[in-house]
């Protein structure tokens, strides 16, 4: 059904070009002057940026992005949010041998409310402090699910010392918060891999691409390459 609608769409745009408004094609006039071969140009449809996921559609989006780091500069925070196919909202709502590969449409609309809430409790409850603006990407892995990677700019700008009280790299203590110890510890280890599993997908050239393992340290530290070492303390410390 989905398929149907965007040939639909496409098919509206293909018909209508020329009620659409439109801008100077410059790169195909640049074309066209300096190769001089209009034999092979055939017949341009241009989708407008109120396609979704055009050229001209993202553009416009990163154009609006740029706005916001010209009049409030480098955004404070910056996290990812990403959709779990086992969220129980996901899983009550497949029929007997359906993944939540086959059903799309449930899979993006839980994803999207879920995402409401998380901005939501982030921007009124105002945990990281008062948001002054923010914006979010939302883009899909190749196995389908989607992810959001979101910008925070706040009013109190973060000090070096804070980072350790808002972004935490450890293993929650299992007694203390064995809830998050739960979560943290299902979905958040990587791995393994280096020696004892060589063949893993993230091992190039005998080494981790992602880093892993990360060195131990008692507080978070700036790296000159721009990759942070967040705070990882040993049992000791």
């Amino acid at each position: 059904m989905y398929v149907k609608i965007e040939t639909e769409r496409l098919t509206f745009i293909r018909l209508n070009q020329s009620k659409l408004h439109s801008e100077e094609y410059i790169h195909l006039r640049n074309a066209i002057s300096t190769e001089g071969d209009t034999g092979n140009v055939g017949r341009l449809t241009v989708l407008p940026a109120t396609y979704t996921g055009s050229p001209r559609h993202m553009h416009q989006h990163a154009q609006d992005a740029m706005t916001y780091v010209r009049h409030y500069g480098r955004s404070d925070l910056f996290t990812i949010f990403m959709c779990n196919p086992k969220w129980k909202e996901i899983v009550e709502m497949l029929h007997p041998g359906q993944t939540s590969s086959d059903r799309h449409d449930i899979t993006v609309r839980v994803f999207k409310q879920k995402l409401q809430s998380l901005m939501n409790y982030i921007v009124k409850q105002r945990v990281f402090g008062t948001t002054r603006c923010w914006m979010y990407s939302i883009e899909c892995q190749k196995r389908g699910l989607p992810h959001a990677h979101i910008l925070l700019w706040l009013v109190e700008r973060i000090q070096s010392d804070q980072v350790d009280d808002i972004i935490c790299a450890e293993i929650p203590d299992p007694i203390t918060d064995p809830e998050l110890h739960d979560v943290v510890i299902t979905n958040m280890i990587h791995g393994p891999c280096g020696a004892i599993n060589p063949q893993s997908p993230c091992m190039v050239n005998g080494k981790c691409s992602k880093r892993y393992p990360r060195q131990l340290t008692a507080e978070t530290i700036t790296g000159n390459d721009g990759y942070p070492q967040y705070r990882r303390r040993s049992p000791d410390d």
